[in-house]
């Protein structure tokens, strides 16, 4: 009997004391997390409520006479093409950068580079649309043309090229900016964290510093900057108003990039829709906001899996 209460008594005597501000604390972040998953569920149920009508309507009532899929699928097509050739481009900048920043550039020029990368993702998306449609949209008129004039045998620069520049390749390359940020966060962080042991040893072998990063910080950070390249992914998937000010709304299905016939996004068709729709045309907007919001959040619980993979490595291990 005295056994069992001198164990007792050194199990409460092991488990720490929380102080007033700790159990505050606690409380605040766990509610915190139930109020995001409420909100969450609460977002998804009225989009799902809403969007009810144009799931059980005839196809003939919805927009354009041929049913719902076929409404958002052109959408969905836009709307995963557009970040998908974002994410290709800005995925191996963002690794050049936080390469630089963290193992080639000088302390001061690091920081001043790391703090100029972290303000493109203050900046507003309406700014990048702007920027997209009267900078960059005239520039890119001469090289989609020699794209289309050496290239065009391949359907992605099959044209005719579009005199304005205004296309789906502008579009995915203003993504690729504002999707860097947060690609080159992520990579960068995760760059920093590899083992210094690492890095002297391979240097220490007689590697050179690139060699030392490919066999030493690349293979380390591979799975941050997977999940920063799906966070990005998510960012591009969502965009609204950077999108919708370069590209008008289309519903063809088409891989070529340089044509003024190109496909929409889910987003950038919401924005530009939404206010002059009534009836079951906001139903039918609301049933795509579904299926984006369905996607994003795939996307995002994909990235948070990959991180939560590499939550226990260490290098000490």
């Amino acid at each position: 009997m005295s056994t069992t209460t001198d164990l007792k008594a050194e199990q409460r005597a092991a488990k720490p004391v929380l102080q007033l501000g700790d159990r505050i604390f606690s409380g605040s972040a766990k509610g915190a997390g139930i109020l995001i998953l409420v909100v969450l569920a609460g977002v998804a149920v009225f989009l799902f409520s809403e969007a009810l009508p144009a799931l059980v309507a005839p196809a003939s009532e919805i927009r354009g006479g041929n049913g719902l899929v076929a409404y958002i699928w052109p959408l969905v097509f836009g709307t995963l093409l557009s970040a998908v050739i974002a994410l290709v481009v800005a995925t191996p900048l963002a690794v050049a950068v936080a390469l630089f920043i963290t193992h080639y550039a000088p302390r001061r020029v690091a920081q001043g580079l790391g703090y100029v990368v972290d303000l493109l993702a203050a900046v507003p998306s309406i700014v990048y649309g702007l920027w997209g449609f009267a900078v960059l949209a005239p520039a890119s008129v001469g090289f989609s043309t020699w794209l289309n004039d050496y290239l065009g045998w391949i359907p992605l620069f099959a044209g005719p090229v579009s005199v304005t520049g205004r296309t789906i390749l502008v579009a995915s390359l203003v993504l690729a900016v504002m999707i860097l940020p947060i690609i080159t966060a992520v990579a960068r962080e995760v760059f920093l964290q590899t083992p210094k042991l690492h890095e002297e040893a391979a240097l220490a072998l007689g590697a050179t510093r690139w060699e030392m990063i490919r066999m030493s910080v690349l293979p380390f950070g591979r799975s941050g900057i997977i999940s920063g390249a799906m966070l990005g992914l998510g960012r591009a998937l969502g965009e609204t108003m950077a999108v919708a000010t370069v590209l008008s709304v289309s519903g063809v299905v088409t891989f070529n990039l340089i044509s003024s016939s190109n496909p929409s996004t889910i987003a950038a068709d919401i924005a530009l829709q939404f206010p002059e729709s009534t009836g079951l045309a906001v139903n039918t907007l609301v049933a795509s906001g579904l299926v984006l919001f369905a996607i994003t959040l795939g996307v995002n619980m994909l990235a948070r899996f990959i991180i939560n993979r590499r939550r226990e490595f260490s290098g000490a291990n």
